[in-house]
Formats: C-alpha cells, sequence, structure tokens
C-alpha cells in the first residue's frame, strides 16, 4: 500500500461539472484544493489532473502534504508535471521540491509557504492549469495556514471538500474574490488510523531510500543551514579550553553569534552545573543520529534528501547516506538539517522539536 488515491471510475457528478467550469476557465488557472483528513483531496487530484490530460491541457501538480506525501520525496512539497495518464499521485517523479524538513507542518509555516509559492510562481509560466494539494489541518492554527497560503498564492479557483460546513470560516473573507465550488466529501471516502498513516509513511521512506550511498561531505564545501551550531563564527581554542574547565565537558563543536555560545558536547563528569541556555546551549552529538536532511541546489531547491549518520567534527565532516547519484551531488550548495530522525529502513525515530537543534 503506496498510496491511499488512485484514479478511479466511481466519481460524484458534482465532481464533473467542477471539471467542465475548469475548461472552460481561462488559462492559466491556479486551483487550492481544501479539506480536512481523509476527504478526497489526492483522489480528486488524481481525477482532475487526468481528465484534463486527457482534454489536452498541460497540467502542474503541487503536493504540500507533507505528513502524508504522494510525490516523493517526503518532508517536501513537490511539483510535477504529468505527462500521462496514472493511477496515482506516487507513479510521478517531481520536477523540482523545496525541502520542510518534517512531516509536521505546524512549527513549519514559513517553509510550507515559501515552498508552495515559489514552486506555484514556477509552474505557472509552464503549465495550462496548477493544482495545489494542500494538508488535511484546517483547525486552529492548521486554519491559518491555509488563510496565509491562499492570500500568497491567489489562486483563481479554490475547490472545498467539506462534510458539513467546516471550510466556511476559513473561506468567508475569499468568497467574493475568489471562484469557491463546495464540494461534499464522497461517502466512500476511505479513513485511516494513525497506525495506518505512520506505516503508509514507512513505506514510502523506505522507498525512497532504497539504493542510496554514503556521501562523505566537508563543512567548508557547502553552506549548513537549518541548526543553530554552523551560525556566527567558530569558538576560539581559549573559550573552548575555559568552558571545557569550568563545566567538565569535551567540547566537539562550538560556534558563538551575537553572544551567545551553542557548543556540542560530551559530558566527562556527573556535576550538577548552573546554565543560562540564553547565553550557553548545549547538545550532545546523538541529537544529529539518523536526522533527515534537505540537499539543496543554488536555487533553493531540493534535489534529494539524505539521512545524516554522522558528523565527523575532529575533520569536520558530514556523512550523509542518499539515493542522489553522481551528477545531482555536483550541483549541491547547501545542507539544511530537518527536524525528522529516519532510518533507511523506513523507521521514524521521533520528531524533533525546532529550537532543540
Amino acid at each position: 500500500m503506496m498510496n491511499k488515491a488512485y484514479y478511479t471510475a466511481e466519481v460524484p457528478e458534482d465532481r464533473f461539472e467542477v471539471l467542465n467550469n475548469l475548461k472552460d476557465s481561462q488559462k492559466p488557472i491556479k486551483i487550492v484544493l481544501l479539506g480536512g483528513v481523509d476527504s478526497g483531496k489526492t483522489t480528486l487530484t488524481t481525477f482532475l489532473a487526468n481528465e484534463l490530460l486527457n482534454s489536452g491541457f498541460k497540467v502542474a501538480i503541487i503536493d504540500c502534504d507533507i505528513g502524508q506525501k504522494s510525490i516523493l520525496p517526503p518532508a517536501t512539497i513537490s511539483l510535477a508535471f504529468p505527462e500521462i495518464n496514472f493511477n496515482n499521485l506516487y507513479e510521478i517523479k517531481p520536477y523540482k521540491s523545496y525541502f520542510v524538513g518534517s512531516t509536521a507542518p505546524i512549527q513549519f509555516f514559513g517553509e510550507m509557504i515559501t515552498g508552495t509559492k515559489l514552486l506555484c510562481d514556477y509552474a505557472e509560466d509552464k503549465a495550462d492549469v496548477v493544482i495545489v494539494d494542500t494538508t488535511g489541518l484546517i483547525y486552529g492554527s492548521g486554519a491559518d495556514l491555509k488563510r496565509m497560503k491562499i492570500e500568497m498564492i491567489k489562486p483563481d479557483i479554490i475547490i472545498a471538500l467539506q462534510k458539513r460546513n467546516e471550510l466556511r470560516q476559513i473561506l468567508k473573507p475569499f468568497e467574493n474574490k475568489i471562484r469557491v465550488f463546495y464540494l461534499k466529501v464522497y461517502e466512500n471516502a476511505k479513513s485511516f488510523s494513525r497506525e495506518e498513516r505512520k506505516e503508509i509513511r514507512a513505506e514510502k521512506w523506505k522507498e525512497y531510500f532504497k539504493n542510496s550511498k554514503i556521501y562523505s561531505i566537508k563543512f567548508d564545501d557547502v553552506i549548513i543551514s537549518g541548526t543553530k551550531i554552523f551560525q556566527g563564527e567558530k569558538i576560539l581554542e581559549d573559550e573552548k579550553y575555559l568552558l571545557e574547565s569550568i563545566f567538565k565537558w569535551k567540547i566537539l563543536y562550538g560556534s558563538k553569534c551575537e553572544g551567545r555560545y551553542t557548543i556540542v558536547k560530551r559530558d566527562l563528569a556527573n556535576m550538577p552545573r548552573q546554565i543560562d541556555k540564553n547565553i550557553l546551549y548545549y547538545i550532545e552529538p546523538e541529537r544529529f543520529n539518523n536526522l533527515i536532511v534537505g540537499l539543496i541546489d543554488g536555487e533553493g531547491f531540493c534535489i534529494g534528501l539524505g539521512i545524516l549518520k554522522a558528523i565527523d567534527f575532529e575533520n569536520e565532516t558530514l556523512e550523509i547516506l542518499s539515493p542522489i547519484n553522481e551528477d545531482e551531488i555536483k550541483t549541491l550548495r547547501e545542507i539544511r538539517f530537518g527536524r525528522i530522525r529516519v532510518n533507511e529502513n523506513g523507521e521514524e525515530l521521533g520528531l524533533l522539536d525546532r529550537d532543540l537543534i
């Protein structure tokens, strides 16, 4: 079970009404799909894309659902240009991706909105129809994310899949500015438990990282972002010696930025330590084990993902497991740390709080 949604012959009539409206609209058309969890957004995306392809439209799909990713790799927002009919989005290769670095968008609104906007702008010049498939978060801060995304993208059409009227409050400010289609959630839409979703993600992680190899990358050969430890400048030897003496640490790496120190350390003694974390922030090196990282090109797009297998602070080298090939690695300009830990077998080892690294 690699994907939840398939191109199906069972299609409610109101979907065809929307399709006919799309065909009559002036190109290019930007469409945002909204709906809660298991509301059928990806199934509708698959249906609309296939039907539009059959009618001669050039279609772009932007998969924003980082928690239940259809177009691999996971933890990214992906843009694809399907050229022939497909049964599910999993079959489509991404043309460009933007790294988010997590499967939970709550702490990553900036990445979610920026990535969607950049890929939308890119697709708009190359497609007749751009379909944006969003996450199932529609309550609380999830509603705020949807509002901000709509404000940023400025779609021509919003398709809202709802069971009752759960999307009205989000969309009320846009009803006089943007054409909104309210559709009922298909009564046969399948629901998935939290455990089933986790299993689906595990399969996708495993599939993505098959045939991977280890790349050894020097700190100085790339920009390293998404973590405090490489911000500012490296601490001086006398600062390192002083901190080690005071706190009985072995400091593997240290940096300072605006008077704040970030230290990667190991304890040499079991002792109480009074530390103001606003001035001195410390991290054990194990926190980076199996961390997902984004491999970023010169344009800021993600050429692929890696699993951080080791940081050799002494030789200033990152050991990264990735399926990208030798030609792709030549375009690498930046390594961006994510906030989810995963092993090559697809097992998720936990999410990290954004501020923890």
